[in-house]
């Protein structure tokens, strides 16, 4: 967001998902790639309309499920060969499937905290502010309305040309977003 920018974006409002989509798919035809789409329910083909790629959230899941697990039974192991050494029954010091149930434990709740911890800091959140709240009708993408929004931070973006371009589009309304 440019400070200089009086504005943060022009906003268009849709009726339908099919308007929606077609409007993202105009909008990226025509150049514009700082757009972002807001809709009371998921979209089918909206998310790759706007160029979103893939989530990082499984590999980082897989990752911290690893290394949950091999510190899961490292602890286990050295508390039974190094730290306290207690012959019981004849075991090994290492027996491994007497660790397997703590282990699992401890990867499910790494991985479990990691991928929330890492999804809200993907997404940015938790956001108490965004300029978007600042218009009226936005609230109303919660419940029955769709929102395209071209941000002022994109090359292309022309006050002028950008609402003559989302007016063509044939939106219930274009409003200004103040920054």
């Amino acid at each position: 967001m440019n400070p200089r920018t009086p504005v943060y974006g022009l906003l268009a409002e849709f009726e339908t998902p099919e308007q929606i989509l077609e409007a993202t798919r105009r909008a990226r035809k025509e150049g514009y790639r700082e757009v972002d789409a807001f809709t009371p329910y998921p979209v089918e083909g909206l998310a790759t309309e706007l160029g979103m790629r893939r989530t990082r959230i499984p590999p980082l899941a897989l990752l911290t499920a690893l290394v949950g697990t091999a510190v899961g039974f490292g602890i286990q192991y050295w508390t039974m060969k190094v730290d306290y050494p207690f012959d019981s029954g004849g075991r090994p010091p290492n027996s491994w499937p007497a660790f397997l149930p703590i282990a699992f434990e401890v990867m499910v709740l790494v991985a479990a905290l990691s991928t929330l911890l890492g999804m809200l800091f993907l997404n940015g959140l938790p956001q108490p502010y965004h300029p978007l709240f600042r218009v009226g009708r936005f609230v109303e993408a919660n419940s029955f309305r769709f929102f395209l929004c071209i941000e002022a931070t994109d090359p292309r973006f022309d006050r002028e040309a950008t609402a003559g371009f989302l007016a063509g589009l044939a939106p219930a309304q274009v409003i200004e977003v103040p920054n």
